[in-house]
C-alpha cells in the first residue's frame, strides 16, 4: 500500500508543507548554484529565494498534494550556461546545477532525519500526542520520504529531469546523435519511468528503508 493512500485533509496539508518545502530548497540549489556560477538569470527573476511563493506552480506544488496524490514539481528555474562566468566551461557548469537541486533533497532529508533522531533520544514527548507519534513525527518523516524520492527521481536521465542535463552535460560527442534520439522520446520515457515507480516503489524504497530504520529506533526510545 502507498504512503499516500487513504490520507485525510490533515495529512494533506501536512504533505502540501513537507513538498512545498522540500520544492523550494530544490529550486533555490539551482538558483543558487548558477548565480555562483556567474548566471543571474534566475536571480533577475527572483527565484533565488527560499520564499516558497516564487517557486510555486499551482497544479503541481498544490493540487496536486491536497488531492493526495504523491507526485509534484515547482516552477523550473532558468538557467543560461552561456552566462557563466569567464573560466567555467558550461558543461562543467550545466553539470553542476542540475546537479545541486537533487543534492539539496539529499541535505534535507539528512537534516530532518538528524533532527527527528535528537527529538526521540532528548525530548521524545515533542513526538506523541495523545499517546501516539503526533504531528511533528508526521512531518520529519515526510521531509525525509519526499526528499530521498526527489533526489532520485531527479537524478533519473530523462528529460526534462535533472539527470537529463547531467547526462547532457557528460555525454561524447559521437554519441550525441544517440542521446539525442532517446531525447525525443522523453514525453513517454517520463510517463513510463512514473507509472513503473509508483507500480513496483523502486524510486520509494530506499526512503522506507530509511523509515523502517527510524520507526524501529524511535519504538526502543519509547519502550526504553
Amino acid at each position: 500500500m502507498s504512503l499516500f493512500q487513504h490520507i485525510d485533509l490533515a495529512q494533506r496539508v501536512m504533505m502540501l508543507i513537507a513538498l512545498l518545502l522540500s520544492l523550494t530548497v530544490h529550486e533555490w540549489a539551482h538558483a543558487w548554484s548558477a548565480f555562483r556560477l556567474g548566471d543571474d538569470t534566475a536571480s533577475m527573476q527572483g527565484r533565488l529565494t527560499l520564499n516558497p511563493i516564487a517557486h510555486i506552480d499551482p497544479f503541481g506544488t498544490l493540487i496536486l498534494p491536497l488531492l493526495g496524490v504523491p507526485f509534484g514539481w515547482a516552477k523550473p528555474v532558468p538557467v543560461n550556461p552561456t552566462r557563466f562566468r569567464r573560466g567555467i566551461n558550461m558543461s562543467t557548469g550545466t553539470i553542476i546545477t542540475a546537479a545541486a537541486g537533487p543534492l539539496a533533497n539529499v541535505v534535507l532529508a539528512i537534516l530532518s532525519a538528524v533532527a527527528l533522531g535528537l527529538i526521540a533520544r532528548f525530548a521524545p514527548g515533542l513526538l506523541v500526542s495523545g499517546g501516539r507519534l503526533g504531528g511533528l513525527y508526521g512531518l520529519l518523516s515526510l521531509l525525509i520520504v519526499i526528499n530521498v524520492t526527489l533526489a532520485i527521481f531527479n537524478l533519473i536521465p530523462v528529460p526534462p529531469l535533472d539527470g537529463s542535463r547531467v547526462v547532457d552535460g557528460i555525454v561524447p560527442y559521437s554519441w550525441r546523435p544517440q542521446w539525442e534520439s532517446i531525447v525525443r522520446f522523453s514525453p513517454v520515457l517520463l510517463i513510463l519511468v512514473v507509472v513503473a515507480s509508483q507500480r513496483f516503489g523502486i524510486i520509494s524504497a530506499p526512503a522506507h528503508i530509511v523509515m523502517d530504520w527510524l520507526g524501529d529506533l524511535i519504538s526502543a526510545i519509547r519502550t526504553a
